[in-house]
């Protein structure tokens, strides 16, 4: 008996390209973001899709390609505070509303994009009362991030 994965569920390659290709469209005219990625943004756009794809169940072409995901180390040069979390989750909201998906899967990938910004920041909101770095905590083992 085999399990369904979300990937083929959602249906597979062609929802993650859309998914991701709405998400840069917003990106490319986000004065916070658009700084962050190179002027061409296709290698970005290519990242992120396998990434997504592998992580719901299809295709290995990210590890195949960039080795072991290493999210933290990727983004570590970027300053990634609340601010440019809650941008990313508005336009990544927007990105997989507009995907018109069952809402039992879009609930279980927002709520991993969520998680995933979330351990992604590495910056104290200046203001937050006891602000710790995020860069120094670690995931729990067992936790998924």
């Amino acid at each position: 008996m085999s399990t369904q994965t979300l990937y083929d569920a959602v249906g597979g390659h062609e929802t993650f390209v859309r998914l991701v290709g709405r998400f840069y469209e917003q990106v490319a005219d986000d004065t916070l973001l658009r700084p962050m990625y190179p002027a061409d943004l296709s290698g970005a756009r290519d990242r992120m899709t396998w990434f997504l794809e592998q992580f719901w169940g299809g295709p290995t072409t990210y590890s195949e390609r960039r080795g072991h995901p290493a999210l933290r180390m990727r983004h570590a040069s970027f300053r990634l505070d609340g601010e440019a979390r809650d941008r990313w989750l508005a336009h990544m909201r927007i990105a997989l509303d507009e995907l018109g998906l069952a809402p039992e899967q879009s609930t279980r990938i927002w709520e991993h994009l969520e998680r995933t910004a979330n351990f992604l920041r590495n910056t104290a909101d200046p203001a937050a009362p006891g602000a710790v770095h995020v860069q120094t905590l670690t995931a729990r083992p067992g936790s998924g991030a």
